[in-house]
């Protein structure tokens, strides 16, 4: 047994008797991943989609979020998302594997926007996890950070952002500059999110252009 297989063995076993795991063994093809959760969660809070609405997805694979997503904004409805690993096609989804760290696709996935206004940019992206705060928070910052860089140019005025973070004191400034420009930001911690994990949501509206 290699060591990825290893890995995701021991994980399932740890992870067996969890609620939403469960959920998604059973029907893998409706919500892909626990994520699908969360941001069901956050939606029945913050009802952040709506018909038609434009979206980008980063770190969208497996798919729980733009399946989600997909749901919400219906047939007339558009997703543009990215992520390093390969993603099963879903309906309404245009989908790019990359790293959007990479400056190269970065502009590629800005040309494919190109002057097309997007009314939510969500992101569910992390960093390789070391289990070390002062690696692993600068590290989603940086990937926060990115996402926000999408919104200066492609979000239209009112849209709305969703992105993961970290709890931390580098947290405040970043949530600061949001606050900066969205007339509505809030913190959320999803139930389908672990309690031991520092992993909390931030959804902002009506972005102020």
């Amino acid at each position: 047994m290699n060591y990825k297989k290893k890995k995701s063995k021991i994980w399932l076993e740890k992870n067996s008797k969890d609620f939403y795991i469960k959920k998604v063994q059973k029907n893998i093809n409706k919500y892909r991943s626990r994520s699908w959760f969360k941001l069901a969660e956050i939606e029945k809070t913050d009802k952040i989609f709506k018909k038609n609405m434009t979206i980008i997805d980063l770190g969208s694979s497996p798919g729980g979020w733009s399946s989600f997503a997909s749901l919400k904004i219906g047939s007339k409805g558009k997703i543009i998302a990215c992520d390093i690993l390969p993603m099963n096609y879903i309906k309404n989804v245009n989908f790019y594997q990359g790293n959007i760290c990479n400056p190269i696709f970065f502009n590629k996935i800005k040309k494919k926007i190109n002057k097309t206004k997007i009314h939510l940019i969500m992101s569910d992206m992390s960093p390789n996890i070391s289990g070390i705060k002062e690696i692993d928070i600068p590290r989603i910052i940086y990937l926060n950070e990115l996402t926000l860089k999408l919104c200066y140019s492609n979000l239209e005025q009112n849209g709305s952002f969703l992105v993961k973070t970290f709890q931390g004191e580098e947290l405040i400034k970043f949530y600061n500059k949001i606050n900066s420009i969205f007339e509505i930001v809030k913190i959320r911690k999803p139930n389908a999110s672990k309690s031991k994990s520092s992993e909390v949501y931030i959804v902002a509206k009506r972005y102020k252009n």
